[in-house]
């Protein structure tokens, strides 16, 4: 009898408990998870500073240098020829809607001869 009494009153204990548990709320149809619009908008911000890049006159011939972004921070890696290119690049990114901040990764590649 005590065994049953003590099963449930931890049924009820176990019950009570399971219907405490905060919700997580699953996207339904036609809706994203918190995971893909970041990714989405990580890209976006990635593909807006490239064009950024590619518009402007002195950068328009960047080619090697990397773009990645993630939750507003995007970073520029690759080899580019001077530090004024560097430091341009830099300050294109920086005005991009969206561009919390910069890590400017980029080398600066030894001229050939």
């Amino acid at each position: 009898m005590k065994a049953a009494v003590v099963f449930l009153a931890s049924l009820v204990f176990s019950a009570y408990a399971f219907a405490q548990q905060p919700e997580t709320k699953q996207p339904g149809p036609g809706e994203a998870s918190a995971e893909t619009r970041q990714k989405t908008s990580n890209a976006g911000l990635t593909g807006k500073v490239k064009s950024a890049l590619a518009a402007d006159v002195g950068l328009k011939t960047l080619a090697g240098v990397d773009v990645d972004s993630e939750n507003g921070v995007v970073t520029l890696k690759g080899h580019v020829d001077s530090s004024d290119t560097k430091k341009r690049a830099e300050a294109v990114a920086k005005q991009v809607e969206g561009v919390k901040s910069v890590k400017n990764e980029l080398s600066i590649r030894k001229p050939k001869g």
